[in-house]
């Protein structure tokens, strides 16, 4: 087996910023289905926000699997 480094190493990085983009994206929805009816006089959140809520989860699973990658020691 060869070693890939340049591929894995540019790979690595671009996926954890995806990951945390995911992440802050899933937060905030999460942030917005709390305060959305405290400001829209008791009404829920839009369908759109309760499914960008489900971003934090995969956000977190993106980081992990980034994180496993990046650790994988080469033979």
């Amino acid at each position: 087996m060869h070693y890939r480094g340049g591929m894995q190493r540019a790979g690595s990085p671009r996926l954890v910023a995806i990951a945390g983009v995911v992440f802050v994206i899933g937060v905030l929805a999460v942030v917005a289905l709390f305060v959305t009816p405290l400001v829209a006089d008791g009404s829920t959140a839009p369908t759109a926000v309760y499914l960008l809520t489900m971003c934090a989860p995969l956000g977190f699973v993106l980081g992990l699997v980034a994180a496993l990658r990046s650790g994988r020691r080469v033979r």
